[in-house]
């Protein structure tokens, strides 16, 4: 755009596809949607905090609306974008050949501020990455001022003048001081960014509104408003009733609350469950020079190397610009001072020209008497008679004694580093003074952000969670009947559980993994509800045994003492192989990720049967394939304070494995099981005895094996009165 198209920030714009066929055809031969999709890039305000092309038309917008074809946009370079380029005439950085070699191109651009810095960088390589967030122009000037004033200035002294990154979306980053220190003197770290907003207090018929003036730099504003849609679709806000787009060039995102609504609370739920907060990554690994000045090398920076990399750079360059200018000086010097002697004998050399055979006679002639060489001569044959004028002659002294001075004022500087740091400074805090503007993101600490409480957005009623044999699980409020309860053909309902919509509610799984939720992120339909795999990570095979409500009315989990022993309720659970544990319950009692946690590790081709609320007191009662039952005290199995395998129930023949389990608080408890000849057995203290664990057991029948556990049918839990009585 410099170069070949002269498309300067005063010039007038050319068509965008005009500038990409020239780059594709010169520089980059690799396809238009690249080049194109970087020129718009470099020319959105939303996305570079200092913008190096002026564009003209649709360049996209925050929305995440892409730019018009290049057919329709115009395109120039920015004022800012020529001080990248200003002394690339100035032989300052070295040339490559083009891919074809038809023409040069500069390997860097002697940029005269520290750009990197500034716009930022994203970008993902072979093994490494960088991401490299954008800055105010005027603070990363000031800190490059400061490290020439001090060059061993520390990364902490430096952000007093950097305080953060600044990005073009505004926002706040909600960072402490020594948070962005460390960020800084790392080169990598992660920092958070929130939007802003402001409240438009409500009149009496009209609804308080929640105005959100600013998004995280990078996130469509569509994306979030469609977040923010959902969460009023799915009424997990129940205080938020609408939402609405009335952004313009300035982001205004409305958001309407009901009467009485406190929006600093509803602002902290959005900002936790929808991107406006989001964590910006910070990895300042950049391309520093090599001996090659052909190859870079990637090196992870603090904020001190970046600049002083800049600052060594601009050295260099400048001492190069001002070896060029000395170099033209003294050839313009060297060709004035040609002049000066002739028009000290201004006639002889007319005579001598005037009796010549010609130019080259002349010219021989005239570097004979005067003792001047070929350039000197050549530019005074190729001077025009009007310059023989006396004022004419007159000029040419004063412009020999400026460029004389000139020279010596640049001999002066090349010969002195400090002054040539001076120099740099100088121009360091002209640049400032032309380009800098007010910050946009503003630094506020941890304390000023709101805090985030999930319970005060859960509308607290009672419901009752139904999970079916088959695995689909449903939240209603009140059941009447379980058998009219709606199941698919061939399901039943295998349990149903009652509990505060606020309370979580358990599920165990025959891999050995626990899934808790809030009882209100349990889908609340009357129809079959959803597989508990679409709420779960749950791996292929694997099922849900057993389900519990840790609403304190019906079960108290209280959280686990630190350091202490496992301590109660403890439950206690069998698995295929014969194996049991006791666990306690107090390590799931808080909602867990998709992935859930691990109660115990069953052995690869084992898996847990059955998962119960075991007491001391109790006894626990298995069932086996060959007809075998074991009825032992619940406190010999094994108490364990990690994820484990546990000990041996009872001993399995060869082929043999345990079908179920159940635990046993009283004499009229049973474990019912059915035998393949439709014989429906009772396994109770009250018929066997009590014996010791990892033993055979009793056989429960002589011929046969036992088909199933006969499951109870399931009851409806009855919510406690305010009185206490259920």
């Amino acid at each position: 755009m410099l170069n070949e198209l002269r498309l300067r920030h005063d010039a007038k714009p050319r068509k965008s596809a005009a500038i990409v066929g020239d780059v594709m055809g010169k520089f980059h031969p690799h396809g238009d949607s690249a080049i194109y999709d970087a020129l718009v890039r470099m020319a959105q305000s939303f996305t570079m905090r200092a913008p190096v092309v002026d564009g003209r038309g649709n360049f996209g917008s925050p929305d995440g609306d892409a730019a018009a074809a290049m057919r329709y946009t115009e395109a120039r370079l920015t004022a800012l974008a020529e001080e990248l380029m200003s002394e690339l005439y100035a032989k300052t950085v070295a040339f490559r050949p083009n891919y074809d070699g038809t023409r040069f191109e500069p390997i860097v651009l002697p940029a005269r501020f520290p750009h990197l810095l500034i716009n930022g960088s994203q970008g993902i390589a072979v093994g490494m990455a960088t991401s490299i967030p954008p800055h105010n122009f005027g603070e990363v000037i000031d800190a490059s001022i400061a490290m020439i004033d001090d060059p061993e200035i520390s990364v902490s002294k430096l952000v007093k003048y950097v305080k953060g990154p600044d990005f073009p979306t505004g926002g706040e980053l909600v960072s402490t001081k020594r948070e962005i220190v460390d960020v800084y003197t790392n080169g990598q770290g992660s920092l958070k960014l929130r939007g802003t907003w402001k409240v438009e207090e409500a009149g009496k018929r009209t609804p308080t509104l929640l105005v959100i003036t600013s998004i995280p730099y990078a996130v469509e504003r569509r994306a979030v408003v469609e977040r923010i849609a959902e969460v009023v679709i799915s009424k997990k806000l129940p205080v938020l009733v609408d939402v609405r787009d009335e952004s313009t060039d300035d982001c205004r995102i409305v958001c309407e609350l009901k009467q009485g609504a406190d929006p600093q609370l509803v602002m902290a739920y959005l900002q936790k469950h929808t991107p406006v907060m989001t964590n910006v990554q910070v990895n300042l690994t950049c391309l520093v020079p090599s001996e090659n000045p052909e190859l870079a090398a990637p090196k992870r920076l603090d904020l001190a190397a970046m600049l002083r990399y800049f600052l060594d750079f601009r050295m260099e360059t400048v001492t190069k610009r001002l070896e060029h200018q000395l170099a033209e000086l003294r050839a313009r010097i060297h060709i004035l001072e040609g002049f000066e002697i002739i028009f000290d004998a201004l006639d002889e050399t007319i005579r001598i020209i005037r009796r010549s055979e010609g130019k080259q006679d002349a010219a021989q002639k005239i570097m004979k008497r005067f003792g001047l060489d070929e350039l000197q001569v050549d530019a005074i044959l190729e001077l025009k008679l009007y310059r023989l004028a006396k004022l004419e002659i007159l000029v040419i002294q004063k412009e020999l004694a400026e460029k004389r001075a000139e020279a010596k004022r640049i001999e002066k500087l090349l010969k002195s580093t400090p002054e040539r740091w001076k120099l740099i400074r100088a121009e360091l805090h002209e640049l400032k003074e032309k380009y800098q503007d007010p910050r946009r993101t503003r630094i506020v600490s941890d304390a000023d952000e709101p805090s985030f409480d999930a319970e005060a957005f859960i509308v607290d009623e009672d419901a009752m969670v139904v999970l079916s044999a088959q695995g689909w699980i449903k939240r209603q409020q009140r059941i009447k009947d379980v058998g009219a309860t709606r199941v698919r053909d061939g399901d039943a309902v295998l349990e149903v559980v009652a509990g505060s919509t606020r309370a979580s509610v358990a599920f165990f799984s025959s891999l050995g993994v626990c899934y808790v939720m809030r009882i209100v992120d349990v889908p609340a339909t009357t129809g079959y509800g959803v597989p508990v795999q679409t709420l779960f990570k749950m791996e292929d095979g694997e099922r849900i045994v057993a389900m519990m409500s840790f609403d304190p009315r019906f079960l108290d989990v209280p959280a686990p003492t630190e350091g202490a022993e496992p301590e109660e309720p403890y439950a206690v659970a069998v698995t295929k192989g014969g194996q049991s544990l006791r666990f306690s319950l107090r390590a799931h009692r808080d909602p867990s990720t998709r992935a859930g946690r691990k109660y115990t590790r069953p052995a690869k081709d084992d898996a847990v049967v059955y998962v119960g609320l075991a007491g001391e007191e109790d006894n626990i009662a298995c069932a086996t394939l060959e007809g075998r039952a074991l009825i032992c005290p619940v406190e010999e199995v094994a108490l364990l304070s990690g994820v484990g395998k546990g000990v041996m129930l009872i001993k399995l023949s060869k082929g043999d494995h345990v079908i179920g389990a159940q635990v046993l608080t009283d004499d009229d408890d049973a474990l019912m099981v059915e035998s393949g000849g439709g014989k429906k057995l009772a396994v109770s203290t009250s018929k066997y005895d009590v014996v010791s664990r990892a033993g055979k057991g009793f056989q429960l029948i002589k011929r046969g094996n036992l088909e199933r556990v006969l499951m109870d049918e399931p009851t409806l839990p009855g919510f406690p009165s305010p009185g206490g009585e259920g």
